[in-house]
């Protein structure tokens, strides 16, 4: 068991918590959870190691005894100590360190998500989840974005950095996929046209701006055109990660309702 705040690994999650320099430079991001751990599990991520302690559930238990029959590096940790590495108000016991990683780009595009300026890790780690669960196959962050492995957004896409590809590009790289794929991309926008009168069918890049300061020059340079979200209310606009969620639920109904 470990017992001292001095050990390596204990180090290294701290590191990992800090900025995301030394996520790229150590090749490691952090899972806190049993959910978020089991989830890199099912997804055959590559681990570093794994820490639990006591407190850890039942479903925990599970997902330790299945970590240790796949050879991972799994050690058990006094409460305090998980307590105090763990960023949650109430720890669930298990905490791993992950292999820094991203599933390939598919050679075959028809729905991409570009997050431009998304700073809060909460809305980030929200528009990820959203992008999961309807379908997007790749999600793109230009370099103003947050970083996707950060703690908080990691806890917020809620298991959705192990089957989602995220990654961060260039704007030049970002125009060659999109080129490249002969996707038309549209950027959300309260001017542009109400997403009700388009057709979303076709294949598209979806690019959401930031919630202070809305989208770049550059995203503004690669839409070809804006989209809207219709509001009758009384609310001058949503937050990027409700309005960028909405929006894509939009596309979804609208390749449902083709298939039909």
């Amino acid at each position: 068991m470990i017992t001292s705040p001095h050990n390596p690994k204990l180090k290294l999650i701290r590191a990992l918590q800090g900025r995301a320099k030394e996520r790229r430079e150590t090749g490691a991001f952090l899972a806190e959870g049993t959910r978020l751990v089991e989830e890199a599990v099912i997804s055959d991520w590559r681990f570093r190691f794994a820490l639990f302690d006591e407190t850890l559930g039942a479903r925990g238990r599970l997902v330790v005894e299945r970590l240790t029959s796949n050879g991972v590096d799994v050690e058990e940790v006094s409460s305090s100590l998980m307590k105090s590495i763990s960023e949650t108000e109430k720890p669930q016991g298990i905490l791993a360190v992950l292999e820094l990683a991203s599933a390939p780009i598919p050679n075959h595009l028809d729905f991409v998500l570009i997050l431009d300026q998304i700073r809060d890790p909460g809305n980030l780690g929200t528009l990820l989840r959203t992008a999961a669960a309807v379908g997007a196959q790749a999600v793109l962050l230009p370099p103003e974005t947050t970083d996707a492995f950060a703690p908080k957004v990691v806890r917020s896409g809620m298991g959705a950095h192990f089957w989602l590809p995220i990654h961060s590009m260039t704007w030049a790289e970002i125009d060659q996929v999109v080129q490249s794929a002969g996707l038309q991309s549209f950027l959300a926008d309260m001017d542009g046209t109400s997403c009700w009168q388009m057709d979303l069918g076709l294949p598209l890049a979806l690019i959401v701006g930031g919630e202070a300061e809305g989208a770049s020059l550059q995203a503004h340079k690669l839409a070809h055109g804006k989209i809207s979200l219709p509001m009758p209310g009384q609310a001058e606009s949503l937050n990027a990660g409700v309005a960028g969620s909405v929006l894509m639920f939009e596309i979804l109904r609208q390749r449902y309702l083709a298939k039909k």
